[in-house]
């Protein structure tokens, strides 16, 4: 497998982790009543923000590698950027990435 393509894919599989794990502290630390003990689990998630906010920066020039050695338009590469900025959708742009690169681009993939 093409190291580009592998740290793509463990990346974006990151970026989706730590982004399912935000969110899921935040409606923890905002929607549920105050002083409880998921509620305090919440608020100890905090940095997993500042965590995915770095690692999304590394996925974006990635991402942006890829889709230019891969000669994608910019609506491929918006749409990869937008997966990991919503919950779960990164899972299946990974997915649906690694199916094209590995059906037109088989030497970025490393089939």
């Amino acid at each position: 497998m093409n190291g580009l393509f592998k740290t793509y894919r463990v990346l974006a599989f990151v970026v989706g982790v730590l982004l399912v794990v935000g969110a899921v502290g935040s409606v923890f630390k905002y929607a549920l009543p105050e002083g409880g003990s998921l509620q305090e689990l919440g608020d100890a998630l905090t940095p997993i923000w500042v965590i995915h906010g770095w690692i999304y920066m590394i996925y974006v020039v990635v991402a942006f590698v890829l889709t230019q050695r891969a000669g994608w338009p910019l609506t491929r590469f918006l749409l990869m950027l937008v997966a990991g900025l919503v919950p779960v959708l990164i899972f299946w742009v990974e997915r649906t990435v690694a199916e094209r690169l590995r059906a037109e681009h088989p030497e970025l993939a490393g089939v």
